[in-house]
């Protein structure tokens, strides 16, 4: 894709989005800066913040990850989720979209949900976003983006690496107020598809999951 937007500070990012939501965008795992990055998440729409526009790119030297643990939307403080943040990785992308909010009192609205719904992500960090592979020079610099770092000392829910196995499990059982953590993972999935990104680490906890037996928790043989 050409690059579509100048360089600019109006816009965020976030996890996932709502594809063809209309007016006022729902979305989770989103971030505001006027520009802010949204790494993807078919979340219920929980929060919802008007925008101006929203283009699909990516940020260079991130990936995603199932390392964050939710005791407040996809599990509870008893058995937390997981939920995606982002990793530096050299040499990596990780692909999403980004929205525009221009209005002072639009940011304010979505800043203030964002906060409450992003708690548990303790870093906020403003990157460049790519629409065109090929280019060298961003889109737009400074898109804002939630992060929960592996500094357990500010980031108490932090889960960090583990077996694909045992990552999978945790996801299949956990449920919280936003729904069962499943589900998450699974739109997570399809979002990314439906903008032509296979990621290999969605993809193997997505197909992991759906092979857990729904009564004994063991994978099927």
């Amino acid at each position: 894709m050409d690059p579509i937007y100048p360089q600019t500070p109006d816009f965020i990012g976030s996890d996932i989005h709502q594809p063809n939501s209309p007016h006022p965008i729902c979305s989770s795992r989103s971030t505001i800066g006027s520009f802010c990055f949204a790494n993807f998440s078919l979340d219920l729409p929980l929060f919802c913040f008007n925008y101006d526009d929203r283009v699909v790119g990516f940020i260079k030297g991130y990936r995603r990850v199932f390392y964050q643990g939710s005791t407040d939307h996809r599990g509870t403080p008893e058995y937390p989720g997981r939920t995606v943040t982002l990793e530096p990785a050299d040499g990596e992308v990780c692909w999403g979209v980004a929205y525009k909010i221009s209005k002072k009192e639009d940011q304010e609205v979505a800043l203030t949900y964002l906060e409450v719904r992003e708690k548990q992500y303790d870093e906020k960090a403003y990157l460049d976003f790519f629409t065109d592979p090929a280019a060298t020079t961003p889109a737009v610099s400074g898109v804002m983006v939630y992060i929960g770092s592996p500094d357990k000392r500010h980031n108490q829910n932090y889960l960090g690496p583990a077996p694909l196995e045992e990552i999978a499990k945790q996801i299949f059982y956990a449920e919280g107020p936003s729904g069962p953590n499943r589900d998450y993972l699974f739109h997570l999935e399809s979002a990314l598809l439906q903008i032509g990104c296979k990621d290999k680490h969605v993809i193997d906890l997505a197909n992991e999951v759906r092979r857990i037996h729904p009564e004994t928790g063991l994978a099927d043989s």
